[in-house]
């Protein structure tokens, strides 16, 4: 049987399904990471108790180019990350079992952070948001998450118990912020019940969104 020589078409055809396959793989394979926290002193927006030495700072991950480190589209659910830090610069540990945290929006509206469940719910059907979906599009069948996006939320959360003397705990509070124009413009976060080594609550932590979204782009 005479050799046939391969259709020269078929490399450029193969090439193209091998980068798919590639692209596919890579997306795939994608997992959070959280980003590395410095101390809180060094974000625009964050509130430091000198005398309790303890400083409490906030970066929201609004735009596009920081949220990319989600697999997750949160801002699309009605959802902002807000990165919180807490630094313990003195020689006992403190205790944030008993912390709350709060967004108090411009108007006034008092937001607590969402639980796994809230935005689990939020995220596999949207369409029990509190905002009407005006387009005719179908609404979306309820699910759930799949691994990776569990593992992804359960690993993004603010999750520290305690801030070890001379260290720092960081990690992401989510608000559920649907329906609301402009939700940091004019806001403050609030952190109470922290307390010291010896069961004494600290004064509760005020940070105004203002200074995050003053800052100069770095």
């Amino acid at each position: 049987m005479p050799f046939q020589r391969p259709d020269s078409r078929i490399r450029p055809f193969a090439a193209f399904c091998l980068l798919l396959l590639s692209a596919a793989v890579c997306l795939a394979s994608k997992h959070f990471v959280m980003p590395g926290s410095r101390p809180a002193k060094g974000y625009p927006a964050h509130d430091e108790h000198p005398t309790e030495r303890v400083t409490v700072a906030v970066d929201p991950y609004d735009m596009a180019d920081k949220a990319n480190i989600f697999s997750i589209h949160y801002s699309d659910a009605g959802f902002v990350p807000i990165f919180v830090v807490v630094t313990n610069d003195g020689d006992q540990p403190v205790s944030l079992a008993g912390a709350t945290a709060e967004l108090v929006t411009v108007n006034r509206t008092k937001i607590s952070p969402a639980t796994e469940d809230d935005i689990s719910r939020r995220l596999t059907n949207p369409s029990i948001s509190g905002t009407p979906n005006p387009l005719p599009w179908p609404k979306k069948v309820k699910g759930t998450l799949n691994k990776d996006q569990q593992e992804e939320l359960q690993n993004a959360r603010f999750a520290a118990r305690a801030v070890e003397p001379h260290n720092t705990q960081a990690g992401f509070m989510f608000f559920d912020v649907s329906g609301i124009s402009a939700p940091l413009a004019g806001a403050n976060f609030y952190l109470t019940g922290v307390r010291d080594a010896k069961g004494g609550e600290l004064m509760y932590f005020e940070i105004p969104l203002e200074k995050y979204l003053s800052a100069p782009a770095r």
